[in-house]
């Protein structure tokens, strides 16, 4: 493929020079240390550096071109393109490049503050269950056709989707369900993309670090909806009982599935039970009803198995084979994920870091309940500030005993942190502990638990590391509570 052939479509600031325009490309990049020849490099203006710095690198190693919406930095003689705006341009290119995968792989989006990897899972459960080839995006792994590796974003680059899409499709398959983080849409990493269906699960407070405002952030969010640079999504699943998820405007070329608990939802659980051992109910849709079990507790998860039914029902998939699908996805990493060592009382790790998921967190421990549930959660720094106070009194008013510690405190004094939090905490009148080292904080919230508790580690979830102010150390949740349980004897081999 040409040069002016790859950049059909993207705005430039200047013709294309007349000698590179019929130029083969053999391969698009944002990062110069991966540059080939033949190459077109992507420079961008990042947080923390920008991308002009390697342009002389990327030349070094063959690339034909560097791409930006800066200009041309001094002392730089290859071909410099200047467009319109940066990532737009990387998506139509990578769009180009790969041959319009979108258009022939349908994609299912997903975005919302809570439920985003949850539901994921969900769909892209139900969609195996069809015999699909599929691919998984989101917050704790990419899955291609079988084969994962760790997430570095919730959603990646343009560049690194259209290579998804395009390797999906290489190896026959036809689904790809993508968790679209508020981030995403506003740094446009998926913008030109077609949507099949976009699916909303609920905003609560969260990354106003970034968006500043809830509108702002809503804003972000209905970018999924509107198309971003795309047409509007053929379909779209929209939690009804959620007052954001009323507010969002569809095309009228965008047919709706409404999901809910509330009167108005076209897409309806009824007659719930559930425990520990999960859930149970009937879908109901228009005259369609059909019975779904899933291992997954809780309220919430209601939601995400109506938002992943919903999805499954606009790709015209049958109800027997939702249900199976349902019913195949057995747990979800970091997500009210249980830690056993044979211990007297259920210890649970979970991802909830905000205090709507919290509190959620919280009242689906209550439904199991225990004698006790004792809360041990952190605030992460350099991010939303006035939520601190709101996760401590989401803590404090539902738990019997909270251990506050710290999170990933990135730049910022743990013990600051933690500060910020207790002013919510100390509105309440309950028991707690303040410990900033997370291990023992574990250790203390293990210590406390007697027969019949619960011990909720709410924050990290899935994360395999603590973010300090000058580096990342490794922390699993799951494995510290594993090693303390052991050492205080649970879990040994009797002979």
């Amino acid at each position: 493929m040409t040069v002016q052939e790859v950049l059909c479509g993207v705005g430039l600031k200047s013709p294309l020079p007349a000698e590179l325009g019929p130029a083969a490309v053999q391969g698009l990049e944002y990062d110069s240390r991966r540059v080939g020849r033949e190459f077109l490099f992507f420079a961008f203006q990042g947080q923390r550096a920008d991308g002009r710095a390697f342009a002389q690198e990327a030349r070094q190693k063959g690339a034909l071109a560097v791409l930006s919406e800066l200009p041309r930095p001094e002392g730089f003689e290859g071909y410099w393109i200047e467009v319109e705006r940066g990532r737009e341009a990387l998506a139509l290119a990578a769009r180009n490049f790969y041959g319009r995968p979108d258009e022939r792989v349908e994609l299912i989006g997903i975005t919302g503050t809570n439920g985003k990897t949850t539901t994921a899972y969900l769909v892209d459960s139900v969609l195996r269950a069809v015999g699909q080839r599929t691919a998984l995006v989101g917050t704790i792994q990419y899955q291609l056709a079988g084969k994962s590796v760790t997430a570095v974003n919730t959603t990646p680059e343009s560049l690194d989707l259209f290579r998804i899409f395009a390797e999906l499709e290489q190896q026959g398959g036809r689904y790809a369900t993508l968790e679209v983080s508020s981030h995403a849409l506003a740094l446009e990493r998926v913008y030109g993309m077609q949507f099949h269906t976009a699916v909303f699960s609920n905003l609560t407070r969260d990354h106003l670090d970034f968006h500043r405002t809830m509108e702002e952030y809503f804003a972000a969010k209905c970018r999924l909806f509107e198309g971003a640079g795309a047409a509007p999504p053929r379909f779209a699943a929209i939690n009804h009982d959620d007052p954001y998820g009323r507010r969002i405007r569809l095309s009228p070329d965008t047919e709706a599935f409404w999901y809910g608990l509330e009167n108005g939802a076209a897409v309806r659980a009824a007659n719930i039970s559930g425990g520990f051992e999960g859930l149970r109910f009937e879908v109901h849709c228009g005259q369609e009803h059909f019975p779904v079990a899933s291992p997954l507790p809780g309220r919430m998860n209601v939601y995400n198995i109506l938002a992943a039914c919903s999805a499954a029902l606009s790709c015209g998939i049958e109800p027997e084979t939702i249900a199976r699908g349902i019913a195949e996805c057995r747990g979800v990493p970091g997500r009210f994920e249980k830690v056993e060592e044979g211990q007297p009382f259920l210890v649970v790790v979970d991802y909830a870091h905000t205090d709507d998921a919290l509190r959620n967190l919280i009242l689906v421990a209550r439904t199991l309940n225990p004698k006790r549930v004792i809360t041990l959660f952190g605030c992460g720094g350099d991010r939303d500030r006035a939520k601190r106070p709101m996760m401590g009194e989401a803590a404090g008013e539902l738990s019997d005993f909270v251990v506050l510690t710290s999170d990933n405190p990135r730049s910022e004094d743990p013990l600051a942190i933690m500060n910020d939090a207790l002013v919510g905490l100390r509105r309440h009148d309950v028991p707690h502990a303040a410990q900033p080292d997370r291990e023992k904080a574990i250790r203390r919230a293990i210590e406390e638990a007697q027969p019949g508790d619960i011990v909720l580690v709410a924050g990290k979830g899935h994360e395999t590391y603590q973010v300090l102010k000058e580096r990342s150390v490794p922390f699993d949740d799951r494995e510290v509570a594993r090693r303390i349980l052991r050492g205080f004897g649970y879990g040994q081999v009797k002979p």
